[in-house]
């Protein structure tokens, strides 16, 4: 099953707003660890993309609809 990739919309503008945020030394590693595997050299977009779609992906399951979840399954 091949996850569904998503993409903002529109002409891609520079980047003037930093995000800074702390990890625990585990965390840490355990990123550096999965970026070596899997061979990814910028970081930074790496983070970009991982949170975004994470996000678009959350924002596209809480859509409103017109019809509780429940009353879907019946």
């Amino acid at each position: 099953m091949r996850t569904k990739r998503y993409k903002l919309q529109g002409r891609p503008k520079p980047r003037i707003r930093k995000a800074e945020f702390m990890l625990s030394d585990e965390e840490y590693e355990l990123i550096q660890f999965y970026l070596k595997k899997y061979k990814i050299t910028n970081r930074s977009r790496w983070f970009r993309e991982t949170v975004l779609n994470h996000i678009l992906k959350n924002m596209d399951q809480d859509y409103p609809t017109l019809f509780e979840e429940n009353e879907m399954r019946r």
